[in-house]
């Protein structure tokens, strides 16, 4: 069992106060975690009992768990039923507030996407699964368009993972195959919201990968960078035929 500190932290984390959610618990977590001041034991009951909170009838308390896998990730923590159990929260969840007047950040969204992204750093978790995910996010129906950096959040997690060097040519691009498949289902009329934040976030995705990716503060490497931007223009230019075309090769 825990210490009785570690549980309290844990139970902060579904407060519906931000000060007591953001400032306090969650920022006490991830600052043990980072300089490796909980036991072996305890982080273990932390990641179970945040795979537990993805289903926690709170939204805060599901959306600060991906978060917290997120830091365990990066201090060295990883079990493979962590990405089907985030995934399996992450597509279907429907309450994607950013920030909230009364709950402060909730971000569901980015939160997932840190999860993908810290797994993509770390080189854990297989990378077509962690770019299908996130992949199938982003066309997951809803009436919210993202306004609090959402797609940025997504696209860096996207970025991420494609600096693996196991990430082959076929792979870099196959999670572009739900965005092709939303984009050919669309009619005229209004740009329903998963629409417009797929293409949001792929625009960033596309600005990022012509400059510096950064991984932990650092420029890397991805290997398929302009095979993926080559595909993500060309999904683009079918919703904007009447402003911009692809270069020719």
């Amino acid at each position: 069992m825990p210490a009785a500190a570690l549980r309290s932290l844990v139970d902060d984390l579904a407060s519906p106060d931000p000060a007591v959610r953001d400032d306090g618990a969650y920022a006490a977590l991830t600052r043990l975690l980072r300089v490796g001041s909980v036991p072996v034991a305890d982080r273990l009951w932390l990641a179970d009992a945040m795979v537990e909170r993805l289903g926690h009838e709170r939204v805060q308390a599901r959306a600060f768990a991906p978060l917290v896998l997120a830091s365990l990730v990066a201090a060295g923590d990883f079990r493979d039923d962590w990405v089907p159990a985030v995934t399996a929260w992450y597509v279907h969840e429907q309450d994607v507030r950013g920030h909230d007047p009364d709950l402060g950040w909730v971000h569901t969204i980015a939160h997932g996407a840190d999860f993908y992204g810290s797994c993509g750093t770390a080189g854990v978790g297989d990378p077509a699964a962690l770019l299908d995910a996130l992949g199938r996010r982003l066309v997951a129906p809803t009436d919210d368009v993202w306004r609090d950096q959402e797609d940025d959040r997504l696209a860096c997690a996207l970025a991420l993972v494609l600096t693996r060097d196991d990430v082959d040519a076929a792979t870099s691009v196959a999670w572009l195959g739900h965005v092709r498949a939303m984009f050919a289902a669309g009619s005229p009329g209004p740009v329903p919201a998963e629409a417009s934040n797929t293409m949001r976030t792929l625009r960033s995705l596309h600005v990022a990968l012509g400059e510096q990716v950064l991984r932990a503060g650092e420029p890397a490497t991805v290997p398929h960078s302009e095979h993926v931007r080559r595909e993500v223009s060309a999904l683009l230019s079918e919703v904007t035929p009447w402003f911009w075309r692809p270069r020719a090769p």
